[in-house]
């Protein structure tokens, strides 16, 4: 499985929707204006990266199912 491409993508994906998070959730301890706009724009990006996570999921998933590889 490790040498499947999408399955990598599908990892690397995860992996950005958790530094994402780490880092929104950083910026929510720090005091400030700033560092609050700052980690809502984090959180926004974490939904859109999490939403293609997701698709990707599924089309590992439905690519599976239907044979491939």
């Amino acid at each position: 499985m490790l040498n499947d491409p999408l399955f990598i993508l599908v990892a690397l994906a995860c992996g950005v929707v958790a530094v994402i998070l780490l880092i929104g959730i950083s910026n929510f301890g720090r005091e400030g204006i700033e560092n609050s706009k700052r980690a809502n724009k984090f959180m926004r990006w974490r939904i859109i990266a999490q939403a293609v996570a997701v698709a990707l999921i599924l089309l590992f998933v439905f690519i599976r199912r239907q044979g491939g590889q």
